[in-house]
């Protein structure tokens, strides 16, 4: 197996003040030209789900109410995976260039969250017109937008 050196660029923060994303102070350059984007793409570390008996784990128990009795991890958003790394398009609500913050609107990760990357979200690269889904999650909403109204907590067996 090969592996691979990541390093981190920054931290998630997550209080009552809201949700941001916090580079450090050497990433603050990479930022520039960012003005304009309403959306990013986070790469974030699920860190709180990094060990050895995590990294085995291939498949789990109905994780979703309609879904299969027994779902493979690569078919679920679960942190526990082969490697523990998150994905999650996010609202940019400022942007400042000088520290070196994103305050986003929601992201679902915990507080000091590693960041791995950052990559503005471009619908010519990142929407799909007309995704297929299963038959078990095809009632789920279709957008971001449409995911802050909807009962989340009717689709989860945990």
């Amino acid at each position: 197996m090969t592996t691979y050196e990541v390093n981190t660029i920054g931290i998630i923060r997550c209080s009552e003040e809201g949700f941001f994303l916090c580079l450090d102070k050497r990433f603050i350059p990479a930022l520039e030209g960012l003005d304009g984007f309403s959306h990013l793409q986070v790469l974030w570390w699920f860190s709180d789900f990094d060990s050895a008996p995590y990294r085995t784990v291939l498949q789990t128990e109905q994780p979703y109410k309609n879904a299969p009795e027994r779902m493979g991890i690569f078919a679920t958003r679960s942190p526990i995976r082969p490697n523990p790394i998150g994905l999650t398009a996010v609202e940019i609500l400022d942007l400042d260039k000088t520290e070196g913050i994103v305050r986003i609107a929601y992201i679902d990760a915990h507080d000091n969250t590693p960041i791995l990357d950052l990559k503005p979200y471009t619908p010519s690269f990142d929407r799909l017109e007309a995704p297929r889904v299963p038959d078990w999650c095809r009632h789920w909403p279709m957008s971001l937008e449409q995911s802050g109204e909807f009962n989340w907590e009717d689709e989860f067996n945990f």
